[in-house]
This record gives C-alpha cells, sequence and structure tokens, in this order.
C-alpha cells in the first residue's frame, strides 16, 4: 500500500476510503506523545465576557429604550390570534416537553456515548444557571431603578408591572451549552429548538417581557461558558490513532510519528519528554523546536518506509480562536495592515498553505507543503524538514558573519518581489545552516499569518522586524550595515519612521524592551549610515494606549455622573445658596490649580512652564473622575515630568516631595490658624471639632508609638517614603528660593480650598472659623483618600456633612454646603479639566 522511497501513500487510495468517525486500521505505528484530554478552551471565556457584557448593555437599554422594548414586545404581540389560529401544540404541552422530556433526552444521549463527567458538569451548569437567574431577579427586583424594573416587566391587569425572568430558561440554556455542540449532539440540537419557539410563544403570548427573555438567554450562557472554562472541555484534538489518520488523509504511511517537545526563550521545557522517548532518540533538534516556538502549535517528526524526516506541524481549533482575536486586534490597531483574517481552522490551514505555496514558488527558502489531512478538530500540515538548520536565536554568537545576514535579507527581498509578507518575523522564523562547501542557507519558516498582494507599508514593517531581530543578535551597527549592503536607500529611508517597537511581533517586543535603548541605537546607526534620512517616528497605530485609556476614563466618568450624582439635590442647594458666594466658591477652586502648579514648578528638576504645570492640575480634576482621590494627579505630575526626560526615580521622588509637602503645609496652616484667629486655650476651650480632631491625633500617636503592629505598620508605610524624598529634599534645601516658592503654592492651594469652603457655608447664611473648616477639611480629603472611590465619591460627603454638623452647623444646611462645595470643587471642574487633557495630549506633554 506504500511507496518505501518516498513513503507516500499509493496515489490510487482514494481519500473518501478513510472513515471520518474513527482511526484507520494499518500496521502499527509508534507515536511518542504527551495527548491533553480535557482543555480550557478560549472560546468560553470570549462568551464569557460577551455575555456579561451583553447582560448590561441590554440593562442599559431596557432603561433608556423602554419605550421602543416595550413597543416591540407589543409588535410582536399582536401575531397573537394567528399564531393561536396556526399552532396544533397547547402551549402548555410545548412547555411541558422543554422543561422536563428536553433534559431527560440530553442526558440519555450523553448516558449512552458514556460520557458520565460531561453529564456531572451539566447538571452543575444547570443548578448554577437557575441560582445565577434567582440572583439577578432577587437584585434586580430590590436594588434596580424603577425604569430598569419596568423595562424587564410585564403588565399584568390587576397586578401592574411583574419582572420577568425566566429562572428555568436560564437553567436549561446553562445545561445544554454544556451538554454540547448542537452539531453533534441531536437531542441538544432538538432541544435548543423546542426552547427557542417556547421562548418565542411565551414572549407572545405577553408572559415575558424581551429583555428578561434575552437577559436570561444570556445569564444561561455565562453560567455554561463559567463550568466549560473552569472544568475544562473534553479535548476534541487529534491524537493517537486520529493523528495518524489526519497524516494518512495527507498521503503519507507513517511508521513513526514523534512529539517536538518546545523550548521556550529561556530554553525550559513546556512538556517534560519521557526517558523512553529520549532513549529511543526524541527528535527535538533545533529546527523543529523553533518550528514549535514560532507558532505555538504541535509539531511532530515523522518518519514513513523510506526513513526520510519530515515534520508535522498539527493545527487545533481551540487553539485559533486567540490567534484570531490578535490578528484582528492587529489589524484594528494598525494601519496599512489587510484585516480579513481566517475564522475557522480550515480557512486557517488554506491560508498557511496558499503562503507556503507562493513562498516556494517565489524561490524563497521555506520548508515545502507536502500534505494536508484533517481529523476531528486539529489539521495537519506534513511539511520537509530543514535538515541540519539552526535558528538564528540558538546559533553562537561567533556564527552569525555578514553572510548569513546578507542571505537572510535576499530570502525576504525574494518574498516581497513577488507581493509576499510575513508579518511575523523573529529569531525563530530565521533558520540556517551552511553545506559543506562553507556557503550559507537562511530558511524562512511561519508564514501563517503572511500576506499575498501585500501593500507597501507593509513590506517596510517586515523590513522594520527583520533590521530589529538582527539588532537584537549582532548589535545595532552590524544590523544597520547588512540592510545598508541589501536594500537600495529608498526602502532604508522609508523604514527610519517605523523603527517602534507597536511593529514589532511579541516576542520581538519583549526582547527589546529587555535589550533597553535598542530602539534609539538603531535609529541613530541609520542617520550615521544616512545623514539625510529621517527618523522621526511616523504615526502608524490608529489609537494608542494613551487613546484608549482617555476613552476608557470617558466612560466611566459618564457612569459616574449618571449612576452617582443626585441633580435634584445640586439643583436645591443652588437654588437656595447666594450666586456671588457661589462665584466666589468657584473661582478659589480654580485658583487651586495655580498653587498646584507652582509647586510642580518649584520641585522640578527641570523646566516646567507654569501653564503647562498648571493645566496638568486642571486635567487631574477631570482624571479624578475615574481614579481615587489623589492618584489622578499624582500620576499626571509623573508623565509631565518623564515626557520632559526626567528620569523615573527622580521624576517619583518629585511627586512624592510634592504631596508631602502638602501635608506638611496643611498641618502647619492650622497651627497657624489656630493661633491667630483663636481666643487661647486658657480663656475658651477649642471647637468640638478641634477637640476631636486632637484626640484622634492624639490616640493615633499613642497607638503608634505601645502597640507593636500598629508601630510596625506606620514604620512600613512612613520608612519608604521618608527614603524616597530625602534625596530630593535634600537637594531643595540647597535652593531656598525653590523652596520657598513650593510651600507658597502649596499654600494658596490649600487656603483656596478652605476658603472656598467657608463661602459655601455663607451662601448660605452659616459661619464658621477657618480653624474649624481647615480641620473639616482637611478630614474630609483624608477619609476621600483612604476611601478607593473615585474622587473619594461618598467618603468626602459623609466626611465633610458630619464635620460642618459637628461643628455647629445644622444638618441640612451641612448637607446642602457640601453638596455646593463639592459641585465648584469637583464636579464643576471636570468640563474644563477635560479640555485642559486633550490640549496637553494634543502638545505630547501627557
Amino acid at each position: 500500500m506504500s511507496n518505501s522511497r518516498t513513503g507516500r501513500a499509493d496515489t490510487g487510495a482514494e481519500l473518501s476510503d478513510v472513515p471520518r468517525t474513527a482511526p484507520v486500521e494499518t500496521d502499527p505505528v509508534r507515536v511518542v506523545d504527551t495527548p491533553e484530554e480535557r482543555v480550557r478552551h478560549p472560546r468560553a471565556l470570549i462568551w464569557m465576557i460577551g455575555c456579561a457584557v451583553g447582560i448590561a448593555g441590554v440593562m442599559i437599554l431596557s432603561v433608556v429604550a423602554h419605550g421602543t422594548t416595550e413597543g416591540v414586545t407589543e409588535d410582536v404581540r399582536s401575531f397573537n390570534d394567528l399564531l393561536a389560529a396556526i399552532l396544533f401544540v397547547p402551549v402548555a404541552v410545548l412547555q411541558g416537553l422543554v422543561s422536563l422530556f428536553a433534559p431527560v433526552a440530553v442526558m440519555i444521549e450523553l448516558g449512552v456515548r458514556r460520557l458520565g463527567r460531561q453529564i456531572v458538569e451539566s447538571i452543575v451548569a444547570g443548578v448554577l444557571g437557575l441560582l445565577i437567574g434567582v440572583l439577578t431577579t432577587i437584585l434586580v427586583s430590590h436594588l434596580g431603578s424603577d425604569e430598569l424594573v419596568r423595562g424587564m416587566s410585564v403588565w399584568e391587569r390587576g397586578t401592574g408591572y411583574v419582572l420577568t425572568i425566566p429562572e428555568y430558561a436560564v437553567a436549561l440554556t446553562a445545561m445544554l451549552t454544556v451538554a454540547g455542540p448542537a452539531t453533534r449532539r441531536r437531542t441538544v440540537r432538538i432541544s435548543w429548538n423546542l426552547m427557542f419557539a417556547a421562548l418565542l410563544i411565551v414572549l407572545i403570548t405577553g408572559q415575558v417581557s424581551l429583555p428578561g427573555v434575552i437577559v436570561a438567554l444570556l445569564l444561561g450562557r455565562l453560567a455554561g461558558s463559567t463550568v466549560q472554562y473552569v472544568s475544562g472541555t473534553r479535548s476534541e484534538r487529534a491524537y493517537g490513532p486520529e493523528l495518524v489518520a489526519a497524516v494518512r488523509r495527507a498521503g503519507f504511511v507513517p511508521t513513526s510519528l514523534s512529539r517536538v517537545h518546545a523550548l521556550s526563550d529561556h530554553g525550559t521545557d513546556h512538556t517534560a519528554v519521557s526517558a523512553q522517548a529520549v532513549e529511543e532518540g526524541a527528535p527535538d533538534d533545533p529546527a523543529a523546536l523553533a518550528l514549535g516556538r514560532a507558532g505555538d502549535n504541535r509539531v511532530y517528526a515523522l518518519y514513513c518506509d523510506d526513513d526520510v524526516r519530515r515534520d508535522v506541524v498539527v493545527l487545533d481549533g481551540d487553539r485559533q480562536v486567540v490567534g484570531l482575536i490578535t490578528r484582528l486586534w492587529r489589524a484594528l490597531r494598525l494601519r496599512g495592515i489587510e484585516g480579513r483574517a481566517a475564522i475557522s481552522l480550515k480557512a486557517v490551514a488554506e491560508r498557511t498553505a496558499l503562503l507556503s505555496y507562493a513562498a516556494t514558488a517565489a524561490g524563497v527558502r521555506t520548508p515545502r507543503l507536502l500534505g494536508i489531512g484533517e481529523f476531528g478538530d486539529s489539521i495537519a500540515l506534513v511539511l520537509e524538514h530543514a535538515a541540519h538548520a539552526v535558528s538564528l536565536r540558538d546559533l553562537p554568537d561567533s556564527d552569525v558573519p555578514d553572510d548569513v545576514l546578507a542571505e537572510a535579507w535576499d530570502q525576504l527581498g525574494r518574498a516581497h518581489a513577488v507581493g509576499l509578507t510575513h508579518r511575523a518575523l523573529t529569531q525563530d522564523v530565521l533558520l540556517t545552516h551552511r553545506d559543506p562547501d562553507g556557503s550559507p542557507h537562511v530558511w524562512i519558516t511561519g508564514w501563517e499569518q503572511g500576506d499575498i498582494a501585500s501593500s507597501p507599508l507593509s513590506r517596510r514593517l517586515d523590513l522594520v522586524q527583520m533590521l530589529t531581530l538582527i539588532g537584537l543578535r549582532v548589535g545595532p551597527r552590524r544590523a544597520v550595515a547588512s540592510a545598508v549592503r541589501a536594500l537600495p536607500d529608498a526602502d532604508i529611508a522609508a523604514i527610519g519612521p517605523l523603527i517602534q517597537t507597536i511593529a514589532l511581533p511579541r516576542t520581538t517586543r519583549e526582547e527589546v524592551r529587555r535589550a533597553k535603548g535598542l530602539v534609539g541605537e538603531l535609529r541613530n546607526a541609520l542617520v550615521e549610515r544616512l545623514p539625510e534620512a529621517s527618523v522621526q517616528p511616523q504615526r502608524i497605530s490608529r489609537f494608542s494606549a494613551r487613546t484608549v485609556l482617555t476613552a476608557t476614563l470617558m466612560i466611566v466618568a459618564i457612569i459616574v455622573v449618571f449612576t452617582t450624582i443626585n441633580f435634584d439635590e445640586i439643583a436645591q442647594a443652588v437654588r437656595e445658596a447666594n450666586p456671588w458666594w457661589v462665584a466666589v466658591a468657584f473661582a478659589l477652586a480654580i485658583i487651586t490649580w495655580f498653587g498646584a502648579g507652582l509647586t510642580l514648578v518649584a520641585f522640578s528638576p527641570t523646566r516646567v512652564p507654569l501653564a503647562r504645570a498648571t493645566l496638568t492640575a486642571a486635567a487631574g480634576s477631570f482624571v479624578a473622575l475615574a481614579a481615587p482621590a489623589g492618584i489622578g494627579p499624582a500620576a499626571l505630575n509623573l508623565r509631565l515630568l518623564t515626557q520632559r526626560g526626567v528620569s523615573m526615580p527622580m521624576a517619583v521622588a518629585t511627586v512624592a516631595l510634592v504631596q508631602v509637602s502638602q501635608f506638611v503645609v496643611t498641618v502647619l496652616l492650622l497651627v497657624g490658624l489656630a493661633i491667630f484667629t483663636g481666643s487661647g486655650a486658657l480663656v475658651e476651650l477649642p471647637s468640638p471639632a478641634v477637640l476631636i480632631t486632637l484626640a484622634a491625633v492624639a490616640l493615633g500617636v499613642v497607638a503608634t508609638l505601645l502597640v507593636p503592629p500598629v508601630r510596625r505598620w506606620g514604620m512600613g508605610f512612613i520608612a519608604p517614603r521618608l527614603r524616597q524624598v530625602w534625596p530630593r529634599l535634600a537637594q531643595m534645601l540647597s535652593h531656598p528660593g525653590r523652596l520657598a516658592l513650593g510651600m507658597a503654592g502649596n499654600i494658596i492651594m490649600t487656603l483656596g480650598y478652605i476658603v472656598a469652603l467657608w463661602c459655601c457655608l455663607a451662601a448660605f447664611g452659616q459661619s464658621l472659623s477657618l480653624v474649624d473648616i481647615a480641620l473639616v477639611n482637611l478630614v474630609g480629603n483624608a477619609l476621600g483618600a483612604l476611601i478607593p472611590t473615585p474622587g473619594g465619591l461618598g467618603g468626602v460627603e459623609g466626611a465633610l456633612t458630619a464635620g460642618l454638623s459637628a461643628a455647629g452647623v445644622p444638618a441640612t444646611i451641612a448637607f446642602s454646603a457640601t453638596i455646593l462645595y463639592r459641585l465648584c470643587t469637583y464636579w464643576g471642574r471636570v468640563p474644563l479639566g477635560w479640555v485642559a487633557m486633550r490640549f496637553l495630549e494634543r502638545k505630547g506633554d501627557l
């Protein structure tokens, strides 16, 4: 049946003769492998995330578009009479079939297939779905807004709105999700159809709402996917006899299949090799190891009757989900990258075959694709073995001469000459060996992510990847020199602006991060060779991490505004307040930005314009919507300093010094106000707010000194910060003028907040001493910093209201003054902060 010279199966044998459901019976084949019985499918994780997002989206739409969803439900219900005349089976009977016979039928089929573990998992998923459905109903009914409850309810005469989330549908959906794919389980397919029909009928007859049905289905899918991901799913990959069958379908009759156990970048085994495999000669040669690392696929050494070594690369369906998302993300983020991506496993194999055949036809030295076979959820690609080849990563430094680099550039040029691009050039896809006469040969493998008829930008990105990976091995100067010898000046000049980490594959990008400064050295070396070339980075990404962060902050800000702020309370407080005092309070809140900017300018080790520092403080008001109190402004100050060339340790020390100085100035200001505005403790006791604060401070000091756990915590909190700040503080002590300027900025900022709170009280005809106001403000901000909510929401308001009440202000006025104060110093500054942040981003300061 086989040809002993080639090892190929007899061409007279039809591929259709090989059964699809069982391995091929043939002569014994030696298989060395480590099969995985169960895998955590990335598809389950994606379903979990998608369902969670979908549930939130449906609930939001049920609130925002309640009229529309109610109208859709009414439109569907209008077909009730027509459907009642067509249906022959009563609704009650159909629901009984779904609720009783569908689960039993599914369990019987799984039992017949001897899938006991899947039966248990399906039952667990059903119970989990039922619990999640009941819990969701309770949470929505008790914690949901009136609009949300009405949006997910149906109207019943005499009862009113009734919340309807069909919990049993949640349980059944979860069970069917785990029971298996509908394409392979007949009872699962029938149960899905029956459940959809029953839900449609109860929806039309007005027993459930449209949002309730959708949420139930998503909750069930979420529960089922969670069980699948936690427990793992039965592997559909081809192992052992099934893998042998796939290789036979590719046209080969194997005598031996041995797993290549890929090594990581650091040389550690991903999978342990059995002692028997080592003794019998495990085929873990450098070329096969590199092939496994480059594609993250299973690789096997194939031997047939002719004793010729071939490689088998196995593509598994469950691994393609993450690859698809990665390709789509890269195509979405980078300009000039083809956006189409292979969705199915077969499409991935066809794309790989097309690129492999095209590269071979172009004269590129790459392992030839000899055959393709499929079995189960795997496709086997039989490739020519690159005998005696070593990857560029495994090549000793002394064995990377210029002729090897020239050959690598030549092979890439052959591909580009016919419009092919690789798009994933790493040190593992370049293999090299020498002929007996000493001439070098370079192979390029791993064409899975390549393109045909590619754009000029894609080809230039290939050149950048090649230049960078060579630079990692031989240094930037030799890498640029090899590129100059191989490429025309026009191509060299074109890739200068593209030398960026975003243009590199993930593995190369991680290596570049470890080799600090490599990108800059490559640009400098290129300019030395070609002085007229521009290396100013060109924007090749449609959006950056900063753009994503800004958009996220905006979304969080909108959610925070519309879910936490009470517009009725604010409107009531503003209507009752004196508008002139409100205007003064808002102006003082704006002046605090100037004080914060002045402090940063004074303490900065490099020149920072006062206007930019002030705008950075303003941008902190916007970032405070999504970050805990104090964190957002500190992060922006750190970003501003690093963007102006300040080293990270120095920038961190400067920002820490700014924060410490603010605390010190606040405490000194409290002491000064107590001395100059009070009548003296011997004549009159301080106010209750002052006494409470002094007692709390004294209690903290005593606990720190006498209680060992508190003392250790306090020293662990204070000591690192002192070590971080002291070097920078020592430098500032030698510049008393700048130190005084920084203190002045802190005084302006602190007094601005104190007097703004005093103005908010004055707007309602109340007044307190500045000492009491300062103490209330200090405690409120401290609690805001301790509570990890955006801008200290909740903690600041509660502390300010309680503090003002303790100082003698009526509770209702204290609450109104607090709301007004937060409007002036927090909410009212957000739009201006957003404008400041956008301006600084356009100028490159953030």
